[in-house]
């Protein structure tokens, strides 16, 4: 089923996060992970280009075909492209439809991180990749990535909607944010991609918090702030892991169920293959839609 239509059918809808294991091990050292995800029956699941970002596509879209052949789950692979001529972003493609997936995740990348430059004739931007996917393959159904809190290399949050925007007219059916810590900011970022004239479902992004180095990575990485609250909690926890990991998701499920009760149009959880942090949140979303069918 393509993504976008899951959209039309139930809000919010609800997706986990997962990523490949490293590349000397394959689909199967993760099969447990991925049964007690899929257990879980979220809408679709997310599987990341590879573990830290980069890295090859073949072991993503391996992972997610097995999610919706084995499972019957819908799949997202992720595809990017700022390392990658558009031969090799074809073949991946080719390989995508080979497995009966109907969607993909269109992303630039990360930079080359020694600082060579991007083969010749790769897609610049992820708005590129997107119109590429939509002219070759109109029947997949395309995801892109948005920012509550506006692109790190963005100026501006007008900036960052155009940016949004030009992502849509190029083909993009859905969207899911980046993660973000203060709910508040989701609200705004929304309410503005609507006055942009931004249309395209767009799901929340919350990643549990589990360590201090965790949030320290997340927040120069993305750009994402963090709210008082927060720093309360990894300084009361500081010696306690097992209490911070505890926190973490109940922050993380509070933020969950205030973005439903909101009407999000859909909720995604970086879930880390970790499946307690899956199921404990997703318990929270499917508890306060169980009290607010009471009310």
């Amino acid at each position: 089923m393509r993504i976008a239509d899951l959209y039309k059918q139930k809000r919010p809808v609800v997706s986990l996060e997962i990523f490949p294991p490293k590349k000397d091990q394959g689909p199967e050292s993760i099969l447990d992970t991925l049964e007690a995800m899929t257990d879980l029956r979220p809408d679709f699941i997310s599987v990341t280009y590879s573990a830290g970002g980069s890295g090859g596509s073949d072991i993503t879209l391996d992972i997610a075909g097995i999610i919706k052949e084995r499972y019957g789950v819908e799949a997202l692979p992720h595809l990017t492209c700022i390392q990658s001529t558009p031969q090799a972003v074809e073949e991946r493609l080719d390989k995508l439809l080979s497995k009966g997936l109907q969607n993909v995740m269109a992303l630039r990348g990360d930079l080359p991180a020694d600082g060579s430059l991007p083969p010749e004739g790769a897609y610049t931007y992820a708005k590129d990749l997107i119109a590429a996917i939509k002219a070759r393959h109109p029947e997949l159904c395309i995801g892109g990535a948005a920012y509550a809190e506006g692109h790190i290399t963005c100026d501006s949050m007008e900036e960052n909607l155009s940016h949004l925007r030009q992502k849509e007219e190029a083909g993009a059916d859905f969207f899911v944010t980046q993660l973000f810590f203060d709910n508040e900011m989701f609200y705004r970022f929304h309410e503005a991609a609507r006055k942009a004239g931004i249309k395209a479902p767009i799901s929340a992004g919350v990643m549990p918090i589990l360590g201090r180095s965790q949030i320290q990575k997340m927040i120069f990485m993305c750009g994402a702030s963090l709210p008082s609250r927060i720093i309360r909690i990894l300084n009361k926890y500081e010696n306690d892991p097992d209490g911070l990991v505890k926190a973490g998701i109940e922050y993380s499920s509070e933020q969950l169920q205030g973005l439903a009760a909101h009407g999000a149009d859909g909720l995604h959880i970086y879930s880390m293959n970790r499946p307690a942090i899956a199921r404990g949140n997703l318990a929270a979303i499917r508890q306060g839609g169980a009290e607010a069918a009471r009310v």
